[in-house]
């Protein structure tokens, strides 16, 4: 699993968390995510794979985040040594989730290898993760 080290700064404490970002006009999520990877890491990646959607209500304090999560497998290029989002490590699947991650993450990310898809919402107050909701399908 790829994951950046976000910048320091209010809400985000230094946090990993996977590449991505928002959507720009006229964009699907698959060329988003497409995109996304290229500019914050270098790789192109290939078929990603939709694996869930998350919610997360006034997560900033004032918007609601909706979130696509994709994996994977397939990509060309090399890693960026040098990225505007923060440091880039390749991290094994297994050593992600004893890392400084979003609370609510380690519910999410153990389905990601499943066959399932997943919708959930999760709740933060202040930076501060409150509660989750999961579905599976």
């Amino acid at each position: 699993m790829l994951h950046r080290a976000k910048k320091v700064g209010k809400i985000y404490d230094d946090k990993w968390n996977g590449l991505g970002g928002k959507m720009e006009a006229g964009e699907t999520p698959e060329e988003c995510v497409i995109r996304e990877v290229r500019e914050e890491s270098g790789l192109k990646i290939r078929r990603p794979k939709l694996k869930g959607v998350l919610t997360f209500p006034s997560f900033d304090g004032v918007d609601d985040w909706i979130v696509f999560v994709f994996t994977a497998d397939e990509f060309s290029g090399r890693l960026l040594e040098k990225s505007p989002e923060g440091r880039l490590e390749w991290i094994p699947d297994g050593r992600v989730p004893k890392l400084n991650i979003w609370e609510g993450d380690r519910y999410f990310l153990e389905h990601l290898n499943g066959r399932r898809f997943f919708t959930g919402k999760f709740v933060y107050r202040n930076g501060e993760y409150v509660k989750h909701t999961l579905t599976f399908y």
